[in-house]
C-alpha cells in the first residue's frame, strides 16, 4: 500500500456520481419508496461488511501489509469503492433487465453476466491501479497469467456481488418487502 494520493479517489467519485444518478432514477419508478430505501441500504451494507471483511483478509497478499490500524483503516476505506461498484452492478444491471429487483430472480444467465462483469471490471481496475503505483502485491498474491494482477482482488469481484445478491435478496423476501 503506497500513500493516498488524490489520483485514487478519481474512480471511486465517478462511481458515487453514478450511483446517485443509478439511485434517482429508480427512486422516480419505486412504488414504495421508504422500501425501496430500505432495499439499497440492506444491499450497501451488506456489501460494505462483506468487501471489509475480503480485504482484510487479502492484506497480506500485498506488499508491506501488517495488521495495523494504518492497514485496517486503509481496508475500510477501499471497502467503500468496493461497495460502490457493487450498487453500479445493481442498477447497471436494473437498467439491462428493466427491473431494480433482478436480484430476486437470479439465474444462471444472470450468475454468469453478473461474474463476467465484476471479472472484467476488477482486472481494469486492477491494472489501472497497479500501473499508477496505487499498491503492489507481496510474493504470496497468486497471479493471472497475461495481465500479471493479483488473483484475489478479481475474485472478490467475480464471486462477491453475488454473493451479495444472493444473501440480501434472501434477507428481503424473509422481510417481504413490497417492491
Amino acid at each position: 500500500m503506497e500513500g493516498l494520493s488524490l489520483g485514487i479517489f478519481v474512480v471511486p467519485v465517478l462511481a458515487l456520481t453514478l450511483v446517485i444518478l443509478g439511485y434517482l432514477h429508480f427512486a422516480k419508478m419505486a412504488g414504495n419508496r421508504q422500501n425501496y430505501r430500505k432495499y439499497i441500504i440492506t444491499i450497501a451494507i451488506t456489501s460494505l461488511v462483506l468487501n471489509l471483511i475480503w480485504e482484510i483478509s487479502q492484506g497480506p497478499l500485498y506488499e508491506g501489509y501488517e495488521y495495523d490500524w494504518k492497514h485496517i483503516s486503509f481496508c475500510a476505506l477501499a471497502s467503500i469503492p468496493d461497495m460502490l461498484m457493487v450498487l453500479l452492478l445493481l442498477f447497471g444491471f436494473g437498467m439491462i433487465y428493466k427491473d431494480l429487483y433482478w436480484i430476486k430472480g437470479m439465474g444462471a444467465k444472470k450468475v454468469f453476466l453478473l461474474a463476467l462483469a465484476g471479472f472484467s471490471g476488477a482486472i481494469l481496475a486492477e491494472v489501472f491501479h497497479t500501473i499508477r503505483g496505487d499498491w503492489s502485491y507481496a510474493k504470496e498474491m497468486p497471479l493471472l497469467p497475461l495481465v500479471d494482477i493479483g488473483l484475489s482482488p478479481v475474485l472478490q469481484f467475480t464471486i462477491l456481488p453475488w454473493l451479495i445478491f444472493l444473501i440480501c435478496a434472501k434477507l428481503i423476501n424473509e422481510k417481504n418487502l413490497e417492491m
